[in-house]
């Protein structure tokens, strides 16, 4: 396998051991290149903080540290597609874009729909709303495609690692979840006003020193052991869906995005989605609702390669896992691959959050 980065092995293992799994410690870095060196990598902890810290610099990385899941700390989310026709493209663009609650927009292959935004809203009720503004402002009918069932989001980029059978990178990662406080889960739906404010500080990454939890607990004004324990706590609850190193995978060469969506019969998609999830390559996989005329699939799986060839070997062994639960037609489904990013400035929590959040001054009974 080839990268567009030049990297390191050092760098290349570290990319492929902390795609999740960081510890949540007093010195993580110290646990996690203790971790490392267990299996079999030399590696320090000054060299492992100096090799995330040198990535991040490159652009290799995204970011550094958890990845919150805005689903589990309030209001909604929602993918919107439309079309912008080619004589109106960047006027139509650019009056989504402007919308504050529009967090990504990309441009994708496909004969009419050809914009795809995602809205992301405090109170889901402001979605329908925001959709009839864009609808008044451009003059083009949107088509709401919220999600209905998830199987899988968990994108993660491997790089010159070991193959599996298939081909493809066998999976890496070194896993030190266990390490950190033990907390137990709670069934808590809102947060507390010190909870926002980690939740804040947290959700464009962690400091890259070697105490950021510590450093974390200074920028809120919190004990580090609570910043420790419920950081630990979210990751249990769903609220961070892991800790670790993000690639930017563009810049790992993984640069064809491929959306292939399918008309599944109703009945199969619950059996369907497990299969397809558990497809090492499949980063995301979602049940979607149809739109009658327009829209006829219901179930999408995002597929990433790092050249056209590899990209549809990917899709043919989808297709593949498709044909085992029912008789997948040519007319049954579609890949719609991103020709440009329109804009991406990430789910904006904040709102979100403060619409979660108890009082901080209760009434008094």
């Amino acid at each position: 396998m080839t990268t567009d980065a030049d990297l390191t092995d050092r760098e290349r293992a570290v990319v492929n051991a902390f795609q999740g799994g960081f510890p949540v410690a007093d010195d993580p870095f110290e646990v996690a290149a203790a971790a490392m060196r267990d299996d079999g990598i030399e590696i320090t902890e000054t060299e492992l903080l100096e090799t995330i810290r040198d990535l991040d610099e490159r652009g290799v990385l995204s970011r550094f540290g958890p990845l919150v899941n805005a689903q589990e700390i309030g209001g909604a989310a929602t993918l919107v597609a439309m079309h912008a026709p080619e004589d109106r493209f960047d006027e139509v663009v650019e009056a989504v874009n402007d919308r504050r609650e529009v967090a990504h927009n990309y441009e994708r292959e496909h004969p009419y729909l050809n914009v795809w935004f995602v809205v992301s809203v405090a109170d889901e009720s402001r979605v329908d709303e925001v959709l009839a503004e864009i609808e008044a402002e451009t003059g083009q009918e949107t088509y709401n495609l919220p999600k209905l069932q998830e199987f899988r989001v968990e994108a993660k980029f491997y790089v010159d690692g070991p193959l599996d059978g298939d081909g493809d990178a066998a999976a890496a990662g070194v896993d030190c979840t266990d390490r950190g406080p033990d907390v137990e889960p709670t069934d808590a739906t809102t947060l507390s006003p010190a909870e926002r404010d980690l939740v804040l500080e947290i959700q464009g990454g962690l400091p890259l020193t070697a105490t950021p939890y510590a450093d974390v607990a200074d920028a809120i004004d919190q004990d580090r052991e609570w910043v420790l324990e419920t950081i630990k706590r979210f990751e249990r609850e769903g609220k961070i869906r892991r800790i670790g190193v993000v690639p930017n995978h563009y810049a790992l060469g993984y640069t064809e995005n491929g959306m292939t969506v399918w008309n599944v019969p109703d009945e199969v998609v619950s059996e369907v989605g497990p299969e397809v999830a558990s497809l090492s390559f499949v980063t995301h996989c979602y049940e979607r609702p149809r739109h009658e005329g327009v829209w006829p699939y219901n179930f999408f799986a995002m597929t990433h390669g790092r050249s056209e060839a590899e990209s549809q070997r990917r899709i043919e062994q989808v297709r593949e896992t498709m044909s085992e639960y029912w008789d997948v037609a040519d007319d049954d489904w579609d890949s719609l691959f991103s020709t440009q990013i329109l804009k991406k400035t990430g789910i904006r929590l904040e709102e979100r959050a403060d619409a979660n959040t108890e009082s901080r001054n209760p009434p008094a009974e």
